[in-house]
Parts: structure tokens; sequence; C-alpha cells
């Protein structure tokens, strides 16, 4: 008779993957036994074996009390032994966790980022004067400034000015004649990366030069 393959996805599901189940087999024979004493033994032995499997878990707190508590989970809960420690209540290892409020509202200009809504909001609530006009002039700045991390053409201040008016939903104006400074049309911004190596310059540089004026 041919013999069937058995299938992961057709088993038990493990309810601790990190002991394998070789692990809940124990477990599962654990629970056969029918005297308590052996039974009791017999966990102490699995605890061990689960010890040596996930040695980890001594730099823990409490490391003993919580491999006896997997050892409960992996049996589902369902295991009378003699154990130094009670089984844990199944419902205080099933509550889902609180979800993290998220917000719902979808970013207008992404390249701009989420923060430069709120500013808008805050400038929004500035009395018309000279210090409301600077403070859009800031704002203009900088988000020209993400505006060219993350497009590499130049930016004309109309642009910025329009976006500013677009995204505060037209509660502000700039007002007429005003111009941005401080930042090269043609200047250029790298944009945030992870794991980047940092390019060879410095003492090898410096070698080139004085090798390079040695020779002259």
């Amino acid at each position: 008779m041919e013999e069937r393959l058995e299938y992961n996805t057709e088993r038990e599901k493990l309810q601790i993957t990190e002991y394998g189940r070789n692990v809940l087999k124990m477990v599962e024979h654990l629970k056969e036994i029918p005297d308590k004493a052996k039974r009791s033994e017999q966990a102490i032995a699995v605890v061990k074996t689960m010890e040596l499997l996930n040695p980890g878990v001594k730099t823990q707190e409490d490391w003993e009390h919580k491999l006896w508590d997997q050892l409960y989970i992996i049996a589902e809960f369902d295991l009378d032994i003699d154990s130094p420690y009670p089984c844990p209540v199944k419902e205080e290892f099933e509550t889902r966790p609180v979800p993290l409020p998220m917000k719902g509202t979808k970013i207008k200009a992404s390249h701009y980022g989420r923060n430069i809504e709120a500013i808008i909001d805050l400038v929004c609530k500035e009395p018309d004067g000279e210090m409301k006009t600077t403070l859009i002039r800031s704002l203009a700045n900088y988000m020209r400034t993400q505006y060219l991390i993350w497009n590499k053409d130049s930016v004309a201040d109309e642009t910025i000015f329009a976006d500013i008016e677009k995204l505060s939903d037209y509660r502000l104006k700039v007002p007429e004649g005003l111009s941005l400074k401080g930042i090269s049309q043609d200047a250029t911004f790298a944009r945030p990366s992870i794991g980047v190596k940092p390019q060879q310059g410095g003492a090898k540089a410096n070698k080139y030069r004085f090798n390079k004026k040695k020779k002259k």
C-alpha cells in the first residue's frame, strides 16, 4: 500500500511555532498518560526539552514560569499535572491587542508630508499682517526644499504659492510681490535613504592633491 504524504497544512496548528511539531507530539503523549504522578514527572522532562530548544528564554525575567505557561498553551490549557506554577487563564492569552488609532484622512500632497497640513492650519489662524507674511515666506521656503528633494527639476515660486493656497483650501492668500530667497533654483538635495555607503573622500582626496602638487 502506498504511503500517503502528510502536509503541514493538514496537520494540527502549532500554538508556539519555535518548539516545532515534535514538542507538540510530546505534549499530546503526555496528556494520554493515565497516572497523574507519572504525567507530572514527564511534564518536567518536556519543559527541559523546551529549555534546550529555546536557550534564549533564560535571558528573560521569570523564564521558568514562562516555560511552564508555554507548556500549558501547547496543551491548549488542558493538562492536569502537579506543576510549580498554576495553569494560566486562557482568556488572558486570547485578548486582542488594542488597535492603534490611524488618521483616516488622505495626505493631500505626499511629497510635502502630513505635518505640512498642520503647519498650514496654524498659519491660517494667524491674523493678517507682517508676522503672517513672514510665516508664509518661511513655509514656502520649506515646501520648496521638500519639493526639490523628491523632484529634481527646478520649481518656480508661483508653483509653491499655488500649492500653499490649494493645501489650505484657499484659506491662505499669498501676498502679491512675495519672492523666495535663500535656495538656489539649481540646488540639489539627496532623498532620505537607508544603508547608503558614504562616499570616499577626506584623506584619499587629500593624498591625490598632494601627489599632484609634488609633481609640479
